[in-house]
């Protein structure tokens, strides 16, 4: 890490960026971003905006659970309930049974409930508030190295599923038609959302991961002609905004978090301001 450190000094010569812990937040954000910018497009073309808020709300039940049953890790904890909390979730909303909006509403508010009803016994939900806002300034090198993993293995599988998931988002049917297996491939596509959303929750929180996963892309996609200029433009706002975010949020010692949203959110306000401009 010394080295990364010698060479971010180099190049990047910012007061904010003299400490330690601003140097980790600062490469965190470089891996985070751009996976959930990706992730984020496909989440808004399959019209799963409020998937990510049932996700980070199982974080919590996922915790519990595994005080209840004695796991030591919560990141393991949260990762194997956000997975199978993902997966039934999509596999009721495959049934058509009800509409979608209606499936994710109910299982992020028991998922929340839950969390709250195990973490809460005997007042010791204390302890586990930070998980609602998040500290991307806890970030350590053990934990860049994860991120560092999670990018490249959620980089590839976005790869591999793109054209597989973008069929099936525009027409079901059709992508049938093609040989793609679309159920299997919309878990498998929930799945690594889970994952990435499990591994932001500690540094974004459960109340902004949504709006981190979304803003993005929906801004990407006011200024993007074709899908491939829509991925480019939500990693592109992603990054910015967690860039932005962090640095504004040491010059005036707010949470990083909320300043990474609120840049996102600017810049759809932008994006989309320059949609209707262009339309006209």
């Amino acid at each position: 890490m010394d080295v990364i450190y010698s060479i971010m000094d180099a190049v990047l010569p910012l007061e904010a960026l003299q400490f330690s812990f601003m140097k980790n937040a600062f490469l965190a954000i470089l891996l985070l971003t751009p996976l959930l910018g990706l992730l984020g497009t496909m989440a808004v073309n399959q019209q799963m905006a409020f998937f990510s808020d049932a996700l980070g709300h199982s974080a919590l039940t996922g915790i519990g659970l595994g005080i209840v049953l004695g796991v030591s890790s919560d990141l393991m904890s949260m990762i194997v309930f956000g997975v199978v909390w993902a997966i039934l979730i999509c596999r009721i909303k495959q049934t058509g049974a009800t509409s979608t909006d209606t499936v994710i509403s109910v299982f992020s508010s028991t998922s929340i409930a839950a969390g709250l009803l195990i973490l809460s016994r005997g007042g010791g939900f204390a302890k586990y508030s930070s998980l609602l806002i998040g500290d991307v300034l806890a970030v350590t090198p053990a934990d860049l190295g994860w991120l560092l993993i999670a990018l490249i293995v959620g980089v590839v599988l976005w790869v591999q599923m793109y054209n597989r998931l973008l069929l099936t988002s525009v027409n079901e049917s059709l992508a049938r038609s093609r040989g793609v297996r679309t159920h299997l491939t919309e878990c498998a596509f929930v799945v690594l959302v889970a994952v990435a959303v499990m591994l932001a929750i500690k540094w974004v929180g459960v109340m902004l991961i949504n709006a981190l996963l979304i803003l993005p892309a929906a801004a990407g996609r006011n200024l993007a002609r074709n899908s491939r200029q829509h991925a480019l433009w939500s990693v592109v706002i992603a990054l910015g905004s967690g860039v932005a975010g962090l640095l504004s949020a040491y010059a005036w010692d707010t949470s990083a978090g909320a300043a990474i949203v609120l840049y996102a959110a600017a810049c759809y306000a932008i994006s989309l301001a320059g949609r209707s401009l262009l339309k006209r």
